[in-house]
């Protein structure tokens, strides 16, 4: 897939991954949609980036907003023919130690934007990606959605869900619309805010982006970046050595 003068949707574009892919994108000659909660985040990436970007703040945890952008983005970009759903919010959290009512809440939040937010852009933009004579949707997914890790239960199960999700509308893609990939890039543990002070042996969010462009330029239906083959391996020869360890990732 040539990525040179696409239009191309990257959510959570300011920071992180997102702000990397966005980057690389507009260097590779695309016309990047970015989203983002963040107006001044936004605005700064725009300042720099000139008139490659366009800034949308978009709320993903809203499902009022999501829908109100849906129904907006393709008429303003009607070119648009590759979506990056790479958004995400984790929350470590202990479900039996932690205060319930602020354990749900944030249990929410994770599940809008982590998984209901991918599956309603996915539904909302997709008649309109298959009328392009090519078109992708990938989906940002994690090892963690292979084998998870104790404090971060909810982020660990949208994500897997995610990565389902992700191979069932590829079916159906290739069975009524070919023209149209639907990607999982499954990231390992990336040098992110997401992740400071916990890990070790990151990648940076540049290096993970490169991955995920290189995998789209070469068709592939899935992206294992950095240590995720190795955990492939693992969880197909001792599955019980993969829980192990990722328990305490």
């Amino acid at each position: 897939m040539n990525l040179t003068g696409r239009t191309i949707l990257v959510t959570g574009a300011t920071r992180g991954i997102g702000r990397e892919l966005t980057r690389q994108l507009v260097a590779c000659g695309a016309q990047v949609v970015a989203v983002g909660r963040d107006r001044g985040h936004l605005a700064a990436l725009e300042a720099e980036l000139g008139d490659h970007l366009a800034p949308w703040a978009v709320d993903l945890a809203d499902p009022d907003a999501v829908d109100a952008f849906i129904d907006e983005v393709t008429g303003r970009h009607p070119t648009l023919s590759l979506a990056i759903n790479n958004a995400g919010v984790q929350t470590l959290t202990d479900f039996l130690g932690d205060d319930p009512q602020a354990l749900r809440s944030a249990a929410r939040r994770e599940v809008a934007v982590n998984l209901n937010a991918v599956i309603a852009l996915s539904a909302g933009l997709l008649p309109h990606l298959r009328r392009q004579p090519s078109a992708a949707i990938v989906n940002i997914t994690t090892g963690l959605a292979l084998a998870p890790k104790r404090s971060a239960p909810v982020y660990c199960a949208t994500k897997a869900g995610v990565r389902a999700f992700t191979r069932a509308l590829r079916y159906q893609c290739q069975d009524s619309a070919p023209h149209v990939r639907v990607i999982d890039a499954v990231m390992a543990l990336v040098d992110t805010d997401m992740t400071r002070g916990r890990g070790r042996d990151k990648i940076s969010a540049d290096q993970a982006a490169t991955a995920v462009i290189d995998g789209v330029r070469r068709g592939s239906d899935e992206i294992d970046i950095g240590k995720v083959k190795l955990l492939r391996t693992i969880m197909r020869l001792s599955p019980a050595l993969g829980y192990r360890i990722m328990r305490n990732g």
